[in-house]
């Protein structure tokens, strides 16, 4: 089978290659990948900016049906339609995986980046990480359900978004856009979304067309003010970061109101943010981090999208086949993408 393959250590090595198919063992099924997102640790993976064990197939956003079945499975049958969690090589026995948080067990090692992962045409998953979705949803909309669960976790099960909520949502990517779509479906009464000059375009005019509340370029038009002119003096009650950008990042502490939430989602690539402390002490505010999934976000993301609540396969601009993921890799890098979903 043709996949796409980070073959070796380094900046680029990726390639589409002839690999072998795969053969389910004990409790896994064998799934054909019908679709597959790429997200920004494909691209951190193609740089050598994010761990990886190569030779590795690359891809964890992915939707698909089952073709067979390896011994002791009990709870999925053939032809059933899935979508998977990649937190595939979990131990089960720490302290985190024994109280439910398997995402982030540090013997964890993701398809895509720790095993062969979706960006192909066959894939072997254990199913006790599988979750299935309903006839009603294509397989494109499908493979968005994994970013999608990301930010149900963070927004809605660990920031607690709550209906009549004010929400700041700072980075219009394709997280910033589930994030603001999340909100919404949680119940917030007002979603603002804020970018950059270089989101000028494409993220926010899609963030118009999502029908986000208060749309705004940073450089233009000054976000505190705005937020506090639309919530009489009183701040909001959630601001999301998406943008991992230090000063942003800062900045958060005077968009809040005192007993506000900071939601911290984008990643700063290291960077070092220089944050106001004592003013966030002082405003008694939460913040909450979140990393990858919980099992639950799963299947609240898969309602929430099947029941229209969250309209996620309007953040996907490119489908296109497997054969043109260099330049699927180019446009998002150039942000002339958004969300991109290969067909193996």
């Amino acid at each position: 089978m043709i996949a796409l393959v980070k073959t070796q250590k380094g900046e680029g090595f990726v390639e589409l290659k002839e690999m072998p198919e795969p053969t389910p063992g004990p409790g896994q099924v064998l799934i054909e990948v019908k679709a597959a997102g790429i997200c920004g640790t494909d691209i951190h993976v193609k740089h050598d900016s994010f761990p990886y064990w190569p030779p590795v197939i690359l891809g964890h956003e992915f939707s698909g049906q089952i073709v067979g079945l390896g011994p002791d499975c009990k709870y999925y049958k053939v032809g059933e339609r899935v979508v998977g969690e990649p937190h595939n090589k979990h131990c089960g026995v720490c302290y985190l995986c024994r109280t439910g948080n398997v995402q982030i067990c540090p013997e964890k090692r993701s398809i895509g980046w720790g095993i062969d992962g979706c960006m192909t045409k066959y894939l072997v998953m254990p199913e006790q990480l599988l979750h299935r979705i309903p006839d009603s949803m294509d397989y494109d909309t499908a493979a968005v359900i994994e970013p999608t669960a990301n930010v149900v976790h963070d927004v809605i099960e660990r920031a607690r978004v709550m209906p009549g909520d004010f929400v700041v949502v700072i980075g219009p990517g394709p997280i910033g856009l589930l994030a603001g779509l999340a909100a919404k479906a949680a119940g917030a009464r007002h979603v603002v979304m804020a970018g950059a000059p270089p989101d000028e375009g494409l993220r926010l005019d899609k963030a118009r067309e999502l029908g986000f509340d208060t749309v705004l370029n940073v450089a233009k038009e000054n976000l505190v003010d705005t937020v506090m002119s639309l919530t009489n003096g009183i701040g909001a009650d959630l601001v999301v970061d998406c943008s991992g950008a230090p000063a942003a990042i800062a900045g958060t502490v005077d968009l809040l109101r005192k007993k506000g939430t900071i939601c911290a989602v984008g990643l700063t690539g290291g960077r070092t943010v220089n944050f106001p402390w004592e003013k966030a002490s002082f405003k008694a505010l939460d913040i909450v981090f979140g990393m990858s999934t919980s099992y639950t976000s799963w299947n609240r993301a898969i309602a929430l999208v099947a029941t229209g609540l969250m309209p996620v396969d309007k953040v996907i601009s490119h489908r296109l086949p497997l054969t043109e993921w260099e330049h699927a890799f180019a446009e998002l890098e150039a942000q002339r993408a958004l969300k991109v979903v290969l067909h193996p």
